[in-house]
C-alpha cells in the first residue's frame, strides 16, 4: 500500500478546494452567492505558489573532480481570510524533481572529500536520493494585534540577522517558532521569539535545536581532530529579541540570539543614511557582535561540546558607500578577533556582517581580516548586475584554534545578472551568477586545502516564478 505523506494530503485539499470554489463562482450568478457558506469564505483567501529551476555547477583545479545538477520545483501556499476579526492560518507545501546530476556521494581521489554545493540542492541525509523530495514548509496561525503588531504561531520562514531563509541552495531554512512582531510606535518596533524546532535548507525532515548543528560538515575541534558534537548536543531552543528604532537619517538596531545551553550572540547595527541630493546619497554602517558560551556549550564532555569552556567571540563590520538609482557602491571591512572563532551553525542562516559574499562563510574563523567591495549597476529598472570584490586573510590552515574548516587565505569574485520579466511574466526572473575563489599564497597546499575551498570556479543559473 502507498504511503500517504502530509503533502499528498495537503495536495489533495488544495485541489478539492479550488474545484469547489471554482464550482461556486462559475455556477451561481453574482447576485446569488451564498456568503455565509465555507466555500465563499475560503474563496476570499489567497493562494500563492513559487516554482525554481537551480542549476549549478563547480569547476575544480586541475584534475579535482568536478560537479553539476540540475533541480526544478515547485509549490503552492494558501492563506485564509482574517475570521474572527483577528485570525488568519497559512499552509504550504514544496515538491523537487532531479532532472541531472553528477554522483554527488562520489569523493574526489586527491583530497578525499564529497562535494560540497551541489549536494546542497538535494537532501544532505540522503544525497543520491531522489525520492520523497518534499516538505510541508509553512503551517502556522496568525494573530493581528493592534493595526500593526501580530503573533504568528507555527511553521514560518525566520527572518532574523543570524536565523534567517539564507536563498542560496533550493529551499530555505525553515522554523517551528511562536514571532510576536510589535509596530505600533512611529519610529520604534520589537521583535520576540521563541524557536523549539528547525528544517535547515538542504533537509527534508524537522529537527529539535540541538540536533540540527552537524548536518553540515563539523570541521575540526580546537584539538585538531574531526568536531564530535554531531547528534550529541542539548537545547531546549532559541530565544531571539530584537529592538529597531528607525528616525530620520539613523536606523540602530540591537538583537540577542540565547541558544539555551549551547551560546549567546548580541549583535548591534548602526547606520546614517543621508538625504537624497541630486537622486544620491550617502551610507556609513557599523556593526559589533559579541559571543560567549551558554551553559556547557551543548554538551559537558569537552570532545562533544559546540562551544568550549571560555571560548567567545568579538566581531567588527564597517561599510561607507553610496546609493542612487542607477548605481550603488560600497565599501566594507570585517575584523574578527584573536580571542577566538566566530560561531553559529552553517544550517541556520548567512552571517550579516557587511563582507558577506554568497556562496563562502567566515564562519568557524577567528583572527580573521576582510575587505570587499560591492557595484550594483541598474541600467534599467528591470536589471541588476553587482561585480563584487573581496579579499580574506585567515589563520594559516593549521591554526586549528582559529580555522575550524582548515580555509586558506582567499580572495573572492562574484560576478551577477539579474532579470526580471513582465509585465506579461510578472513574477518571472532569473539570475546568473558566477563564483570564482582563488587562494592568497605562494606556498604549496594539498589538495583537501583547494578542493571545492579556492582556485575554482562556481556557476549558477536560478529562475524563480512567484504567482
Amino acid at each position: 500500500m502507498r504511503k500517504i505523506s502530509l503533502p499528498h494530503i495537503f495536495w489533495s485539499f488544495i485541489i478539492s478546494l479550488g474545484f469547489a470554489n471554482a464550482q461556486i463562482i462559475h455556477s451561481q450568478p453574482e447576485t446569488a452567492k451564498d456568503t455565509s457558506t465555507l466555500g465563499y469564505f475560503f474563496g476570499k483567501g489567497r493562494f500563492y505558489g513559487h516554482a525554481r529551476s537551480y542549476v549549478s555547477g563547480t569547476i575544480n583545479e586541475g584534475s579535482l573532480t568536478d560537479y553539476h545538477a540540475w533541480v526544478i520545483g515547485a509549490g503552492i501556499g494558501y492563506q485564509t481570510p482574517r475570521f474572527l476579526k483577528r485570525f488568519q492560518v497559512g499552509v504550504s507545501v514544496f515538491f523537487m524533481f532531479n532532472i541531472e546530476t553528477s554522483d554527488l556521494l562520489k569523493p574526489d581521489p586527491s583530497a578525499n572529500q564529497p562535494n560540497r554545493y551541489e549536494i546542497g540542492l538535494f537532501n544532505i541525509e540522503r544525497p543520491n536520493d531522489y525520492k520523497d523530495l518534499d516538505r510541508l514548509e509553512e503551517l502556522f496561525l496568525k494573530t493581528h494585534l493592534g493595526k500593526k503588531s501580530v503573533l504568528v504561531v507555527g511553521r514560518q520562514v525566520p527572518q532574523t540577522p543570524f536565523i534567517n531563509p539564507h536563498d542560496g541552495r533550493m529551499r530555505p531554512t525553515l522554523v517551528e517558532s511562536a514571532v510576536l512582531d510589535l509596530n505600533e510606535w512611529k519610529n520604534l518596533s520589537f521583535h520576540a521569539e521563541y524557536i523549539w524546532r528547525m528544517s535547515p535548507r538542504s533537509t527534508m525532515r524537522w529537527f529539535d535545536i540541538g540536533q540540527t548543528i552537524g548536518l553540515y560538515p563539523v570541521g575540526l575541534g580546537i584539538d585538531g581532530k574531526p568536531s564530535q558534537y554531531k547528534n550529541n548536543l542539548e537545547s531546549k531552543g532559541i530565544l531571539i529579541g530584537g529592538v529597531t528604532y528607525q528616525k530620520n537619517k539613523w536606523n540602530i538596531q540591537f538583537w540577542d540570539t540565547y541558544v539555551e545551553n549551547i551560546l549567546n550572540t548580541s549583535h548591534l547595527k548602526i547606520e546614517w543614511k543621508t538625504k537624497p541630493f541630486a537622486g544620491k546619497n550617502w551610507l556609513l554602517g557599523a556593526q559589533y557582535t559579541h559571543q560567549q558560551r551558554a551553559g556547557d556549550g551543548g554538551n559537558p564532555d569537552p570532545a562533544k561540546t559546540y562551544v568550549q569552556s571560555n571560548a567567545g567571540a568579538d566581531v567588527f563590520s564597517g561599510r561607507v558607500g553610496q546609493q542612487s538609482p542607477r548605481f550603488d557602491w560600497f565599501l566594507n571591512g570585517t575584523r574578527i578577533t584573536a580571542r577566538g572563532r566566530y560561531l553559529l551553525p552553517r544550517e541556520w542562516g548567512k552571517e550579516p556582517f557587511y563582507t558577506f559574499m554568497p556562496r563562502e562563510r567566515n564562519e568557524g574563523f577567528g583572527d580573521l581580516t576582510a575587505v570587499s567591495v560591492n557595484t550594483f549597476f541598474k541600467p534599467r529598472k528591470n536589471i541588476r548586475i553587482e561585480v563584487s570584490g573581496g579579499y580574506f586573510k585567515l589563520p594559516d590552515v593549521s591554526n586549528v584554534a582559529l580555522n575550524k574548516y582548515a580555509m586558506p587565505p582567499y580572495s573572492q569574485l562574484n560576478l551577477s545578472f539579474n532579470y526580471q520579466f513582465g509585465p506579461y511574466l510578472k513574477g518571472l526572473n532569473a539570475q546568473l551568477l558566477v563564483v570564482r575563489k582563488d587562494y592568497l599564497g605562494n606556498d604549496y597546499l594539498k589538495p583537501q586545502y583547494v578542493f571545492n575551498k579556492v582556485n575554482m570556479t562556481h556557476l549558477n543559473l536560478i529562475i524563480n516564478y512567484y504567482y
